[in-house]
């Protein structure tokens, strides 16, 4: 099992953020967290990375479970997350081969020497995702698309068992966000493939290799359950609370406003 979440909350300041989360991801899955801006999608993250932990509840993340422990760094070493908050963090002068390399030793920077294998490692990485050709430059002279690449790169040098993509395609255009979801959709048919967690408020970056999917809801589960379920026109009009049609198309679906009423 990747990961166990028992009726969990949590509560900052008396003020509830989660309530009552129970999910479960059996490995071989691959899930959307699916959200409007505001719905706990960061706390909850910020939960299975270990910097918060639960007010009640029980959770589980590979193995190693919450409060038995000190378990923080050993469970981010196997986890590979990748934010757009990361882009700020990295040092000016380092180039995407560096930043790439960083992520063996899970570090903002290098501060210790990579070996011939890790660099080897690095470049495989680089090529496979379309960096090799700017692997030189600095990072931050990278387009956010590039670097969004760059980053996913990184959080594969140390084998994770679960990657972790937070809206990875945020101000990305069109073409550059059908190349990054290409390249992910790639990534998760590889046989020692991490489970993946794909976090988004888009309903069309849903790739037909995700085949579950989590509605949250103002810090509560909405629904989970098959994708192909939970996005569904009668599902997302009260999830949104707002009549919506959903086409599928090649895998995918696409979302859009109606005028039909919604039938209880």
């Amino acid at each position: 099992m990747v990961l166990k979440l028992e009726h969990v909350s949590i509560k900052r300041n008396g003020t509830s953020i989660l309530q009552d989360i129970n999910w479960q991801i059996e490995k071989g899955e691959h899930w959307v967290l699916f959200g409007l801006n505001g719905a706990g999608k960061s706390v909850l993250l910020n939960l299975l990375n270990a910097y918060y932990h639960p007010t009640k509840g029980k959770i589980s993340v590979l193995g190693l479970e919450f409060g038995k422990t000190y378990l923080a760094e050993r469970l981010r070493k196997q986890i590979g997350f990748v934010s757009s908050s990361l882009q700020q963090k990295f040092y000016q002068n380092d180039n995407a081969f560096e930043v790439t390399l960083s992520g063996a030793f899970a570090s903002i920077g290098l501060y210790e020497s990579p070996t011939d294998e890790m660099r080897k490692k690095a470049v495989d990485l680089l090529r496979d995702f379309g960096c090799i050709d700017y692997a030189n430059r600095e990072y931050e002279t990278l387009s956010q698309g590039e670097k969004q690449r760059v980053l996913i790169a990184r959080a594969l040098m140390a084998d994770p068992s679960l990657l972790i993509l937070d809206e990875p395609t945020n101000g990305l255009d069109f073409i550059a966000r059908e190349q990054l979801l290409e390249s992910i959709g790639e990534l998760a048919k590889k046989s020692n493939a991490p489970t993946i967690i794909y976090v988004t408020h888009h309903v069309e970056e849903i790739l037909p290799i995700f085949n579950k999917t989590l509605l949250l809801k103002k810090g509560q589960v909405f629904a989970s359950g098959e994708t192909g379920e939970m996005i569904s026109a009668d599902l997302l009009s009260e999830f949104f609370e707002l009549p919506v049609s959903v086409i599928w198309h090649n895998g995918r679906p696409l979302l859009s406003r109606t005028s039909m009423e919604i039938h209880s």
